[in-house]
């Protein structure tokens, strides 16, 4: 269900002793992602639908529960990088209908919610932890005409925040970083005339989540972190 290097990566200079939960592992950052983790020496366990370790609905609060307590069955978990979340609009608010917005809330705010929660309970008892969230740019800049996936990624900021606060003085960091578009295969196949040059590699991303989620990083909490590439 996880996975362990016994020896630390040479060529990466954060080497990481912990174990880390990775939800969305199977996606196309998902798997940069894991394997970052995974090279820096980590125990990594990923979850997603299908492909990865646990597959389980991270939309139910039974389905996050129970995660959480299969990755602490390896031990204590270090930190939580949450990458689940989905994409859908095309419509002006007065056209958007109930199934697109109630889908964005649920995959992107309800998910992050629910995860977060149920780390933050063991997290809490052990005076020590991570939570990470993929965000995106669209949190924090107008998108007209896709106005529930902006919506409920700037409620996860909002959210990712509010933890940050609550946490401050127990050990544990929050943070959320906000790509723009992300250069994977699906994003490609989506829009094939754009550039791909100005997208984000998700390599950079994993880079930035190992390191947040180091003991270097423990001076930064709730901070929201752009990541935009080129665009």
């Amino acid at each position: 269900m996880g996975r362990r290097n016994r020896l630390p990566h040479i060529g990466c200079a954060i080497i990481l002793y912990m174990s880390v939960l990775i939800t969305g592992a199977s996606g196309g950052l998902g798997t940069a992602v894991y394997k970052a983790f995974v090279d820096s020496g980590t125990h990594v366990i990923g979850a997603a639908r299908t492909g990865s370790d646990l597959d389980v609905d991270l939309t139910s609060s039974e389905g996050a529960a129970a995660m959480i307590a299969a990755a602490l069955q390896h031990g204590p978990l270090d930190a939580l990088v949450h990458l689940v979340g989905a994409f859908a609009g095309g419509s002006p608010v007065a056209d958007t209908d109930d199934k697109t917005w109630d889908t964005m809330m649920n995959l992107n705010l309800r998910a992050a919610f629910l995860c977060i929660r149920a780390a933050l309970k063991p997290m809490v008892a052990a005076k020590r932890g991570r939570i990470l969230v993929i965000g995106a740019r669209a949190a924090v800049e107008t998108f007209p005409n896709h106005a529930a996936y902006a919506v409920s990624k700037a409620a996860v900021v909002a959210l990712v925040r509010n933890v940050a606060a609550e946490v401050k003085d127990l050990g544990i960091t929050a943070n959320v970083i906000l790509p723009s578009v992300i250069d994977t295969p699906v994003n490609r196949q989506a829009m094939p005339k754009a550039d791909f040059s100005k997208w984000v590699a998700p390599e950079s991303i994993a880079k930035l989540l190992v390191w947040l989620a180091s003991d270097g990083a423990g001076d930064v909490s709730g901070a929201v972190i752009p990541i935009y590439g080129k665009s």
